[in-house]
């Protein structure tokens, strides 16, 4: 990621951070439909990584995978006009990624 998106990226962050007084940070981790990891998933874990060099709060890492599926799924099951549904998809897919992560932390 070049310097000056990062730091337009990071600015973001910590404003929506305060805003929201988030009390972590939630990053989806595109695995491998297998669960290995590739180019993207390293990508992640990267920006992880500089991100808790930045922020104050624990950041975790939450398995992606078939979220976007999912998401396409959940919006046409609502009946969502289809060329809005195209521009909901990542927020519908962030929702579950944390729905899944919530779930998984109660659990433990």
């Amino acid at each position: 990621m070049p310097g000056e998106n990062w730091k337009k990226l990071l600015q973001a962050v910590k404003q929506t951070i305060g805003d929201l007084d988030a009390k972590a940070l939630v990053i989806g981790l595109p695995l491998e439909s297998d669960g290995s990891e590739g180019e993207m998933s390293l990508r992640a874990r990267d920006m992880a990584r500089k991100f808790s060099l930045s922020l104050e709060i624990p950041i975790f890492l939450e398995d992606e995978r078939v979220t976007s599926y999912e998401a396409k799924g959940r919006l046409w099951d609502r009946g969502v006009d289809p060329v809005e549904a195209r521009k909901s998809v990542d927020s519908e897919a962030a929702a579950i990624i944390l729905t899944d992560f919530l779930a998984r932390l109660s659990r433990s």
